[in-house]
């Protein structure tokens, strides 16, 4: 489980450490940074992927992504006794992203490259990444150190080296992922890779997930949810049927949800409602129910991660159904660390119910996102690998 979560220099976030628990719940105002917290997480979780530069590409690029006010904000400057203002950089222009269980932890640390004559000037570089043992980072207990290009491992009480030619572009996790020269990284890429995201299923009228496709065994809805039916039937065989009953007539009193299969091969959902003489077919069904019926089939995988993110999954859906959703996540939670950005106060204070929540409040000072509440002691230990150490 994810203990501690550090970033720095992204959008809003001038700098944050977050302790983590199993359900995780994120809230705030709109424009207190709940989304750039978000995407920072999915930034992280890219460099297991090999889309970490292509995905800040998609941002505006690197610079667009810093923290775009003054490096240090005093406190004079928040109390407004004096305007908000910069001065010269005391230190280069970074974005640092890591995380840390309480095992191992890991870090990276992106910025601009050198000036040249290429035409990929603004390409942002991987500048140092590092993997640890146990929750802080300390030079003695580092066991892998990325600077540049160069890598190394260490082997007992010394250092070897694995790679003197890393692509400026690329994670070490592209590269050296090897279960023999460097078995750290390849497991910290799976942990990373372990991580799921769901964020704002379709359920338009073309959604995917609407239609009848091609049923195959399905433990892990993908992130469109075309795959709805077949995960639903791999769940009522392979999974918990009895769940699965339960959270459809939880919400809807009297339903029934069953599969249909064609003779091409293909699954459509088959909705029964109390009252009707026949099932609804996915095409039939509102939005919110089929949002609803997405989320159930992704809370009730057969094969949990180690990490689950959902982004507003209250979206599109009638606040009665909320309490069950909070039952479906907090059951979860049970197996696996659950993170969930909300502004649904009935979702919310119906996962505040449960001893597993921790519950992170964000607000905005001088437009930079804050934790509501946490003092100089109630944020994680944490130290960048970089030199200094914050």
């Amino acid at each position: 489980m994810i203990t501690a979560l550090a970033i720095n220099n992204y959008r809003s976030i001038l700098s944050l450490e977050l302790s983590l628990g199993a359900l995780n719940v994120v809230t705030g105002a709109n424009g207190s940074g709940k989304s750039n917290l978000y995407r920072a997480l999915r930034l992280l979780a890219e460099t297991a992927q090999g889309g970490v530069v292509n995905a800040l590409a998609k941002e505006g690029g690197l610079a667009s992504t810093y923290w775009a006010g003054p490096e240090v904000i005093s406190k004079r400057m928040k109390e407004g006794a004096v305007p908000v203002r910069g001065g010269p950089l005391q230190n280069t222009k970074r974005l640092k992203l890591g995380f840390a269980t309480d095992s191992f932890g890991y870090a990276i640390s992106l910025g601009l490259p050198i000036p040249s004559q290429s035409l990929f000037s603004l390409d942002p570089e991987v500048k140092r990444e590092a993997i640890w043992n146990g929750e802080v980072y300390r030079p003695a207990g580092a066991l892998v150190d990325r600077e540049g290009p160069h890598v190394k491992v260490r082997d007992r009480r010394t250092w070897r080296t694995v790679s003197s030619h890393l692509n400026s572009f690329s994670s070490m996790f592209d590269e050296i992922a090897d279960p023999v020269n460097a078995p750290e990284v390849l497991q910290m890429r799976e942990i990373i890779r372990g991580w799921r995201f769901y964020d704002h299923f379709r359920t338009d009228l073309d959604a995917p997930a609407r239609k009848p496709q091609l049923g195959t065994r399905t433990s892990v809805l993908s992130h469109d949810g075309h795959d709805l039916a077949a995960a639903i039937q791999t769940i009522r065989e392979i999974g918990d049927a009895q769940a699965l009953d339960k959270a459809v007539s939880d919400a809807f009193p009297g339903a029934r949800l069953h599969i249909d299969a064609q003779e091409d091969g293909r699954f459509s959902l088959a909705f029964q409602q109390h009252g009707l003489l026949r099932p609804l077919t996915g095409m039939e069904l509102s939005d919110g129910t089929l949002r609803y019926l997405l989320l159930v089939a992704a809370l009730l995988t057969p094969r949990p991660p180690s990490l689950m993110v959902l982004n507003e999954p209250e979206t599109s859906l009638h606040p009665d159904l909320l309490p069950s959703l909070a039952r479906l996540i907090i059951s979860l939670a049970e197996r696996t660390q659950v993170w969930v950005v909300s502004h649904a106060p009935r979702l919310i204070s119906a996962l505040n119910q449960s001893p597993l929540c921790n519950g992170i409040t964000l607000d905005k000072q001088l437009s930079q996102t804050e934790v509501v509440g946490q003092g100089m002691f109630d944020a994680p230990p944490w130290r960048w690998p970089d030199k200094g150490g914050r």
